[in-house]
């Protein structure tokens, strides 16, 4: 089998850790996700993954949060048969492939052109309409040639933290203002996680840096006059703690006790 040898580094680097936390969970006895995607791609790719920190139980963790992600996007689906789903700066997840890409849905996976080409030699495509677009999500062009003829749901996972506010704003008001209607879905970290990033070995090995932190969802429906905050899923309280590892379940409930720390991730559902 040929490996493939990943150079990156930064934010793009850290898509290698979650690559690697849904890898290790698939092989976890009692697995969240069953990525076995995932960990098809891990033994392809020539790195060394000791480099995430990816523990069992942050493993556990980001699979809980895609998991999640993957419920609201299913449901989504389910209620507009003929949607469009934006996956933006996919990286290696393998969503469209978990999920499927039913007949009616237009899927679109985007992020940076070599990303995109190192997914194409990792992942088949899945059946369906399907398309890769090479692109910033901060680019101005790749979201004009979307149609903006369904209803749209934009999934925007391990993406937020990585923006500045400004980027992060003009996103959101560009997709609130294209589409008919539609949710936004994506996780975020709250000003006290952006202060402690340095203890997030993906992010400190990988010379990445956090900018955005968001420590009121609400505030954010000023920035269109259709958004609305639907869902908002403090990290230690998501659905399915008690698959975590018995360590990281201890964790939670520590945290979850300290109010300057309990709010340190969250998981958001906007609609618009």
């Amino acid at each position: 089998m040929d490996r493939e040898k990943v150079a990156l580094t930064g934010a793009p680097e850290t898509m290698l850790a979650t690559l690697y936390a849904r890898a290790l969970d698939s092989h976890a006895p009692r697995s969240i996700l069953h990525d076995e995607a995932a960990a098809r791609a891990v033994e392809r790719i020539e790195y060394d993954f000791r480099r995430t920190g990816i523990t069992a139980t942050t493993a556990a963790g980001v699979a809980l949060r895609g998991r999640q992600l993957d419920t609201w996007t299913r449901e989504f689906m389910a209620a507009h048969p003929e949607a469009t789903v934006l996956h933006l700066a996919c990286g290696l997840d393998t969503r469209a492939q978990r999920l499927g890409v039913p007949p009616g849905v237009r899927w679109i996976d985007l992020d940076h052109p070599d990303v995109i080409a190192l997914r194409e030699r990792l992942l088949p495509p899945p059946p369906g309409d399907y398309h890769l677009v090479r692109g910033s999500v901060t680019d101005e062009g790749w979201l004009d040639s979307v149609p903006a003829d369904r209803p749209t749901v934009a999934v925007l996972e391990g993406l937020t933290m990585y923006l500045r506010e400004e980027d992060g704003r003009r996103l959101i008001e560009r997709i609130t203002g294209r589409f008919p209607s539609g949710q936004l879905l994506f996780d975020c970290y709250g000003t006290i996680g952006i202060r402690l990033q340095k203890l997030v070995p993906a992010v400190r090995n990988a010379g990445a840096t956090l900018h955005w932190g968001i420590d009121d969802p609400r505030e954010l429906e000023a920035w269109h006059e259709r958004l609305v905050l639907l869902d908002s899923l403090r990290s230690v309280d998501m659905p399915g703690l008690d698959l975590l590892p018995t360590a990281g379940r201890i964790q939670m409930r520590v945290l979850a006790l300290l109010p300057k720390l309990r709010d340190v991730g969250r998981i958001l559902r906007y609609q618009f």
